[in-house]
């Protein structure tokens, strides 16, 4: 496969709160640097970019260093927490916005999904639009004729094709937007975080698009998304960004499990949350019996109590717990019998069985219910634990397939004679 976008040490530098530098005398210096052919001064300044933390200077690195090679036909997955970099990233790379520094070479066309209604003049009607976008990507007439039509029916929006597109609902644009980006067969496809405005249906067709453009066209696909089981059913590769620096490379199922160790490196087994909900207060929740910060031994029971506070009189409460992936998927919820709850507080007791969990990370939500049907308090990914074992023994090469991990099921072994 030949290299159809490079990357060569590509920064973006922004400065905060203004546009330009901030003082006629810094916009004249970075005019005169400039004229003479030199380097923008501004460049050899500025601060890393964590949002989280208050820097020491107006200018920070929005991207720093970036250096990769994407090949024909490869579904890239760029992930990474919020402001980390991703869409600038594209943005440069859609040729939105310039890089302050470093080069980019393409091979092709490209077309980019960046954001709900890029590249759609709200006052054109839906035909309009598909028609002018093919032009900005070099298209002759009568070769987005010969896509029309394939375009307005993956949309799903043939209804509303003469109609401008400033009256379609978020949900609408997207659809043709990405119809428009995916089948008037651009080289290079970059689509940002806009498939999850639309349904589950349209992200399912979506996602079986950008594979069949890649595996039957080879055409190559940029993806961003925080949905981790829509880049790994999708992406082969990944990157992660963090304060705007490459931190992982590799296959999308390492640099995925590289993302969320990051993310859960505060796991714990307790959690205080003292957090009031309709008349009850979920006081704290324990991960006890055979763990520290947040480990348990899949061998072993795994205990989960929960204290809660009852403010007021209830005829039937239960309470739920959901055990998740880490990715948020449901892996199965259990509750207590519903029982009467009286003011005052009461701990409430949960064994996972062992030998049930397997050695990854889970997270947990809690849900009371009232009368089995009325919802008082859901709180989500409260607390996360990582299963853990002494020693991998057995079968899969030591690592163990699935979200869970029962050891015992009913097998048999019948000697069964040649000869009858």
């Amino acid at each position: 496969m030949s290299v159809v976008i490079k990357i060569e040490n590509v920064s973006k530098q922004y400065r905060l709160g203004l546009v330009g530098t901030g003082t006629l005398s810094h916009d004249l210096n970075r005019w005169w640097h400039i004229v003479r052919g030199k380097e923008d001064p501004y460049l050899k300044i500025g601060d890393v970019n964590d949002r989280s933390k208050k820097g020491t200077s107006y200018y920070i690195w929005a991207l720093k260093d970036i250096n990769l090679e994407v090949q024909q036909g490869e579904v890239l997955g760029i992930i990474g927490k919020n402001g980390a970099g991703k869409s600038t990233l594209l943005k440069i790379l859609s040729k939105v916005t310039g890089p302050s520094t470093g080069t980019i070479t393409y091979r092709g066309r490209i077309a980019s999904l960046l954001e709900v209604g890029t590249g759609f003049h709200p006052e054109l009607t839906g035909r309009e639009n598909i028609y002018v976008n093919g032009a900005i990507l070099g298209m002759r007439k009568r070769e987005i004729d010969s896509k029309f039509d394939e375009v307005v029916d993956f949309s799903g929006c043939e209804r509303y094709i003469d109609t401008p597109v400033k009256r379609y609902s978020s949900g609408m644009t997207v659809r043709l937007g990405f119809a428009v980006a995916a089948f008037l067969e651009p080289e290079i496809l970059v689509v940002d975080e806009v498939l999850a405005v639309g349904d589950a249906e349209f992200q399912k067709k979506a996602i079986g698009k950008m594979q069949d453009v890649s595996r039957n066209d080879g055409r190559t696909v940029l993806f961003v998304s925080h949905n981790m089981l829509a880049v790994k059913s999708l992406c082969k590769k990944g990157i992660m960004l963090e304060n705007g620096l490459v931190t992982k490379t590799g296959q999308i199922e390492e640099v995925i499990d590289f993302y969320l160790e990051q993310n859960n490196k505060a796991i714990s087994s307790s959690v205080i949350l003292q957090k009031e909900v309709n008349g009850f207060i979920l006081d704290k929740i324990n991960i006890s019996n055979n763990g520290l910060n947040g480990n348990f031994n899949i061998e072993e029971d795994l205990v989960i109590n929960l204290e809660v506070s009852c403010l007021r009189d209830f005829d039937s409460i239960n309470v739920n717990i959901f055990l998740n992936t880490i990715e948020g998927s449901i892996i199965f919820a259990t509750c207590s019998q519903p029982e009467k709850c009286t003011e005052g507080t009461f701990l409430y007791g949960c064994v996972i069985p062992a030998n049930t969990l397997n050695d990854i990370i889970y997270s947990i939500d809690i849900m009371i219910v009232e009368n089995s049907h009325k919802q008082l308090l859901y709180l989500k990914q409260i607390i996360s634990i990582e299963g853990i074992e002494d020693k991998r023994t057995g079968g899969w090469l030591g690592k163990y397939p699935g979200l869970i991990r029962p050891k015992y099921f009913n097998w048999t072994k019948i000697r069964v004679d040649e000869k009858l």
